[in-house]
């Protein structure tokens, strides 16, 4: 916003270059690549693929933990955790001896335990396949404009909002003059 009251003219390709690198989305987790991002800000619509954060921990005995500490945004815990059952359940998901969530207050963790002769990194691989592990997230940009909806570039959005605040700045600003005006009257 400041980088666009200084300099109106600020594209969208410096905007994401200097300033948005992107969505930041409260479960964390990776996103991969780029691409939508950048077709989002300056299209209006995009799809961002959310990874969840997992790292692979070889236990004393030889065999092989994949821990999950992030999922990407608006994929529910237990259902992942369900899904994850029944693949296994299934036989659809090989390799896969012990599957725990030791979630508690301090964050979220599940552990996922592999057979002593099964690869970690397939699973892992699979698992992003199959499950919600590795999802989309759809971007529209959609906005209420002089009444009309409206698809717009994020700096179209950033524009309409900065307008929006000097609106109301100048309300509150008569409004406080009018009360002042029949105070001092």
């Amino acid at each position: 916003l400041l980088a666009l009251l200084l300099d109106p003219e600020t594209t969208n390709e410096d905007l994401f270059q200097n300033h948005i690198k992107g969505p930041d989305f409260p479960t964390a987790g990776f996103i991969m690549g780029v691409d939508g991002i950048k077709e989002a800000y300056t299209t209006g619509r995009g799809r961002v693929i959310m990874r969840g954060k997992a790292k692979i921990e070889e236990k004393e005995n030889g065999k092989e933990v994949i821990i999950i500490n992030e999922i990407p945004y608006q994929v529910n815990k237990s259902n992942l955790i369900e899904k994850i059952a029944d693949l296994v359940r299934d036989k659809k998901l090989e390799g896969i001896s012990d599957l725990r969530d030791e979630s508690d207050k301090d964050g979220m963790r599940i552990v996922i335990e592999c057979k002593r002769d099964a690869i970690a990194e397939i699973i892992l691989n699979n698992l992003y396949k199959q499950t919600q592990l590795q999802d989309t997230f759809g971007i529209i940009m959609l906005a209420i404009v002089d009444g009309v909806p409206k698809v717009m570039s994020i700096k179209e959005v950033l524009d309409q909002f900065l307008l929006f605040r000097r609106e109301i700045i100048i309300k509150r600003t008569q409004f406080n003059l009018k009360e002042a005006e029949a105070r001092a009257h």
